[in-house]
């Protein structure tokens, strides 16, 4: 039997910290939503001419014959809401998308990609705010009275192919593709950290370099699209400044992004220089800045090279300056990404006790927004920082692990939290091969994440896959020598030379990740066994007594035992460890 189909405007709507909210009031919040339903929604969509399809505790499915009516009905319904006096600490908003696609009937419901579409992208929506399919934007840009941000094509969770996402401007009034005019809407800042790439200025005088330095800044703006907790801004909108001199502040404000990357090329002979700057809107601080000089060879080589560069180096440094910035801000205004940025210092240490300062943070956040992934994975790697390096009990175990596997269910499309919840996979249950595939994941979502690369070392080192995992470690070194992080990398190092029995360059890689990082214990561990390795006793046994600084109750015993994936690994290392008077 053949099903029946329709096209159909779809529109999905769905609360803000729904759990968060029933979790303070549960029948109060039930109040405020019936309310809200016969006062101002269901109105809404009556006068729009909408069929509410389902409904369930925290959402609505709308369809509509006319994906004008239902653009029009969901502005509407925001810009009330906005209007409502709420409590701050209970206050209602919603998320909604709006798709025009091909839908199945069945009975009173509707089923198909169409749908399905409608929910990814009222996921994507900022809270009180609105995203619209390329294929609904197509329909309504030239009879609606609204502005729209193209965010570019955007991976949809199940949906096979990529889907043009436009966000509607809530502060824009007149019709606009959002080219720049004389006198440029000013947009609100996107709560989410966010960054426009600006066209790099051609300074070589040479007009056919133009085309190269065009092409460099659209890889960059492809390679930043792939990290899932950035927006970045689309090509369309930047690339309406090329040529013309800008004020970096007035700039951010007019494309309502939190950082502004800018640059430019300069060819001499068979050699180009190209430069790069990261620039915070807000203060007009250098976050980053870079230059780099190659020989003009291979274009596409090239381009490939400097883009894995510049996107792998702003990533970390993106994320130091969110970080800073969450600070700054008052405790009485935090949103769980705010708690997420407080606790990653204290989970990057590696260690127990920052653990235990990161852990109430994560809490906080994971209260406010429970499927926040990243938040799962900082916590999944606090109880592996718990369990490997504070006692091997099983609650953290546990935990750690619980963790990481929502992280994975939630964040399947986030290199950073795929990365991180591998890694705790790997080293808690010792399941490599499970550690790998997530990790391998991140890398295929953000091939220049040296997060992930850090991470894969280490894990393919415990696994005894040595060769590959210097590989990932000296990639990782080489696209992000000065973030933080680094002490993952050189971690690997040393544990891939341990198991090799190179134990010159294990003392050489753990002396470097312990300068990264002085005060994570584990690098000096291996430093230790293989300086003593090396009958080089006196050197270990200086190494030894930081160790213990760090980690007073440590035993050789554990440490093996909190290793135990591959003993011909651990059981040598151990013995050096006994070697040069450590606990037992």
């Amino acid at each position: 039997m053949t099903a029946t189909r329709r096209l159909a405007a779809i529109l999905a709507a769905d609360v803000v910290g729904y759990s968060r909210l029933m979790g303070l009031d549960e029948e109060g919040t039930l109040d405020r939503l019936k309310a809200l339903r016969a006062e101002l929604i269901d109105p809404k969509i009556a006068e729009h001419h909408g069929r509410i399809v389902k409904t369930t505790g925290d959402g609505l499915l709308v369809e509509f014959a006319s994906v004008v009516d239902a653009v029009r009905c969901a502005t509407q319904w925001q810009a009330a809401m906005a209007d409502r006096v709420q409590p701050p600490d209970t206050r209602i908003d919603f998320r909604i998308g709006v798709n025009l696609g091909d839908i199945i009937i069945d009975g009173d419901d509707i089923l198909g990609d169409g749908v399905n579409i409608a929910a990814r992208l009222e996921a994507l929506a900022e809270p009180g705010g609105i995203c619209v399919s390329g294929a609904a934007h197509d329909q309504v840009r030239d009879k609606l009275d609204l502005a729209f941000e193209d965010l570019g094509e955007q991976a949809l969770k199940n949906i096979a192919r990529p889907v043009r996402v436009y966000r509607v401007d809530p502060n824009a009034t007149e019709r606009s593709d959002l080219s720049v005019t004389a006198v440029a809407p000013r947009r609100r800042v996107l709560d989410r950290p966010s960054i426009a790439v600006l066209p790099f200025d051609n300074m070589s005088g040479d007009p056919e370099q133009e085309y190269f330095v065009d092409g460099i800044v659209e890889d960059i703006i492809t390679g930043l699209s792939r990290i899932k907790w950035l927006f970045v801004t689309a090509r369309n909108s930047t690339f309406t400044y090329k040529g013309r001199a800008v004020d970096i502040t007035q700039t951010g404000r007019e494309l309502g992004v939190r950082y502004i990357l800018e640059g430019s090329l300069r060819k001499a002979g068979n050699r180009v220089r190209i430069t790069t700057q990261l620039i915070e809107v807000a203060t007009g601080t250098h976050v980053w800045a870079e230059r780099y000089d190659r020989p003009l060879g291979d274009i596409f080589d090239l381009q490939d090279e400097v883009t894995l560069n510049v996107v792998g180096a702003i990533e970390p440094s993106l994320r130091q300056a969110e970080i800073e910035r969450a600070k700054r801000k008052r405790p009485e205004s935090l949103d769980a990404y705010d708690l997420y940025l407080r606790a990653l210092p204290f989970a990057q240490v590696a260690m127990p006790g920052d653990a235990d300062r990161a852990l109430p943070l994560l809490g906080q956040a994971l209260e406010l927004e429970p499927d926040y992934a990243a938040a799962h994975a900082a916590a999944a790697w606090c109880y592996e920082q718990r369990y490997l390096r504070g006692g091997l009990h099983a609650a953290d175990k546990v935990a750690g692990l619980e963790h990481a596997r929502a992280a994975i269910e939630a964040g399947a499309d986030d290199a950073a939290t795929l990365a991180t919840a591998g890694f705790v996979i790997g080293l808690v249950a010792h399941d490599y091969e499970t550690a790998m595939n997530a990790i391998d994941r991140a890398l295929a979502l953000t091939g220049s994440s040296a997060l992930a690369l850090g991470f894969g070392s280490i894990i393919l080192a415990h696994a005894g896959q040595t060769a590959l995992a210097i590989d990932y470690s000296e990639r990782a070194i080489r696209l992000s020598p000065t973030d933080f992080t680094l002490y993952l990398p050189y971690s690997g190092l040393a544990t891939a030379y341990c198991a090799a029995g190179n134990f010159t360059e294990a003392a050489v890689a753990g002396s470097k990740a312990a300068q990264a990082n002085p005060r994570f214990s584990y690098p000096q561990v291996l430093q230790a066994a293989a300086l003593s390795a090396l009958g080089r006793l006196d050197e270990a046994k200086a190494v030894t007594r930081r160790v213990l600084e760090l980690e007073p109750k440590f035993t050789v015993a554990e440490f093996v035992r909190a290793h135990t994936g591959r003993a011909e690994i651990w059981d040598p290392l151990g013995k050096a460890l006994r070697g040069i008077g450590l606990p037992e």
